[in-house]
């Protein structure tokens, strides 16, 4: 047998297989894995490559099966606020941005968290200070809610006459004016009047989202939403530019957005979409249907009412209006008719699904399908769950619904502590984010970031999996934390193979990618340490050295 062009060795391989195996050397030829074990050691030639790994860990790429990598590039090109964490903090980058950025027309960008200010939702009137004369509009971190100044307001006609859309909310003072902050469908009151990115400008937007992945070891990823959302432009044309030049290093699978304001009326469109924009690594076979929204800003659809700040059942949210029970951005009739048609016409169908509600609402969907259709081989999937009726657990495995869970959020942080859980109660509370519970029932576990939401650093994500706790970062040291829901803890192993195999299932990569398995493509990331071997404690700690695709260097870090 013929020399491998690498070989990895001196180190532990995570293979990710069903049984969770480990190994100690790779061998690549031509792209393919070509061996493992011993048998690798022995491909080592005179034109080999070899990766010593020193004791550290060899695992496969991560693959994020819930993601935004031209938005979240566009965040990072943009007037980007991850590196702040108060209201002191956004302002000052804010007009930093602006004074540096003297001739842009709207100052755009996002990433603030809620927890800065009170009741979650900043005023117009701090963005007045520090750009009064051109609009200005930034979305938080979770994408649901967007912060104005009012020159946008003004811009856009919004104020104590404008009514509340359907599925949206503007947050107002106690005479009804509005205060600077847009909930949902309510952006797209100001967010119509943003000038589109150029087609060049989503490219870069591209492939700044692809570079910031690959440096966190991320080779795949499905694209959460591929269409026009809010103020952001639709990035199938930049993915379908660079898959047809080869510069789409990464494997994507696209979810095409289901609008809000058509039902199945829109499938000869969706199949059009397909046809049109898959090529080479990339393919639109996926539809996202967002059912609803999130419980900070009280539009997660739950199956009861919110509570009231005591959590004694009253009524009325912090301006004094009634909290209802959320908001179902698809009626339920809506939902049961068009998941079946989708399924078949052959889309897997991605779900956002956060309150008990759109949960249970999404799963009725699919058995609505599967009673229609039959089982097939789609992979639907519901992404978040973030309150999951105990009820409802049990249907992922019964109905083959893979559940993408977004570990980050796992935590008793301040989001969660000051709004989520007065709001929820202690019945609901104990039902959130329940990995063990769905994994115990036989249900397919992905796991993605939704960044940019939240970091895409699959090591920071395991590290909540596996310990409930907040990972290690530039603002949150390794203090000591109330652990969330302890007996929802997953296994390091498990995770991992979520974060990989995982994922790879749910974008039917599991052929090609997954596991470090003889025949398949050489996606494999080199980690700065074994984290099996560790305190789990420690697991967000860990690094990402190199990353390859196809046996290809794709990132290395200055140390790697």
């Amino acid at each position: 047998m013929s020399d491998a062009d690498l070989v990895f060795i001196g180190g532990p391989v995570f293979t990710a297989d069903a049984a969770r195996t480990r190994t100690h050397a790779v061998a690549v030829r031509g792209g393919r894995i070509v061996a493992v074990g011993r048998d690798a050691e022995a491909l080592v030639g005179s034109s080999t490559e070899v990766v010593d790994l020193a004791g550290k860990l060899l695992v496969p790429g991560f693959q994020d099966a819930h993601v935004h990598p031209a938005w979240g590039g566009l965040d990072l090109l943009r007037c980007h606020l991850g590196g702040a964490h108060d209201r002191a903090g956004y302002l000052a980058a804010v007009a930093a941005y602006a004074r540096a950025h003297p001739g842009e027309e709207w100052i755009l960008g996002g990433g603030w968290s809620m927890p800065a200010f009170p009741g979650g939702t900043p005023l117009a009137a701090d963005l007045d200070v520090v750009v009064p004369d051109r609009p200005v509009m930034l979305m938080n971190r979770d994408g649901h809610g967007a912060w104005v100044n009012s020159r946008a307001l003004e811009l856009a006609g919004v104020d104590a006459r404008t009514p509340d859309p359907a599925d949206g909310r503007i947050e107002r003072d106690a005479a009804g004016t509005p205060t600077g902050t847009l909930h949902e469908g309510a952006i797209a009151l100001v967010s119509r009047l943003v000038p589109p990115d150029t087609p060049e400008r989503m490219v870069e937007a591209l492939l700044r989202g692809q570079e910031y992945l690959h440096s966190f070891g991320v080779t795949a990823w499905q694209d959460a939403i591929v269409g026009t959302y809010g103020n952001a432009a639709d990035p199938a044309p930049a993915y379908l530019a660079l898959a047809r030049s080869g510069r789409l290093t990464a494997r994507v699978v696209g979810a095409l957005w289901f609008e809000r304001d058509r039902g199945v009326e829109q499938l000869d469109d969706l199949r059009h979409r397909r046809e049109t924009y898959s090529h080479g690594r990339f393919r639109a076979t996926t539809v996202k249907i967002m059912q609803d929204g999130v419980p900070e800003n009280f539009t997660a659809a739950m199956l009861d009412p919110y509570l009231s700040p005591c959590g004694c059942g009253g009524h009325g949210d912090r301006s004094g209006r009634g909290l209802g029970s959320g908001i179902a951005f698809f009626p339920r009739e809506v939902l049961l008719e068009a998941v079946p048609a989708l399924d078949a016409a052959g889309f897997q169908v991605h779900f956002h699904a956060i309150g008990d509600r759109a949960v249970r609402d999404c799963l009725d969907a699919v058995e609505r399908a599967i009673a229609a259709n039959g089982r097939g081989d789609l992979r639907h999937h519901i992404a978040h769950l973030q309150v999951v009726h105990p009820d409802d657990v049990g249907r992922f495995g019964q109905l083959g619904v893979a559940a993408n869970l977004q570990f980050l959020w796992a935590v008793l942080e301040a989001q969660m502590i000051e709004l989520n859980l007065p709001f929820l109660g202690a019945e609901r509370a104990a039902w959130q984010y329940p990995f063990r519970g769905l994994q115990q029932t036989g249900a397919v576990l992905a796991a993605g970031s939704d960044w940019s939401v939240s970091t895409p650093n699959p090591l920071a994500a395991l590290h909540v999996a596996v310990n409930r706790t907040p990972a290690p970062t530039e603002s949150v040291t390794r203090a000591e934390h109330e652990v969330f829901l302890p007996e929802q803890r997953l296994d390091l192993a498990s995770a991992l193979a979520a974060y990989t195999s995982g994922s790879a299932w749910v974008n039917h990569l599991d052929d090609v990618t997954g596991t470090v398995t003889v025949g398949k493509e050489a996606d494999l990331v080199v980690l700065d340490r074994d984290p099996f071997a560790g305190p789990a404690g420690e697991i967000g700690e860990t690094r990402v050295l190199q990353t390859f695709v196809a046996g290809t260097r794709v990132y290395a870090a200055p140390d790697g």
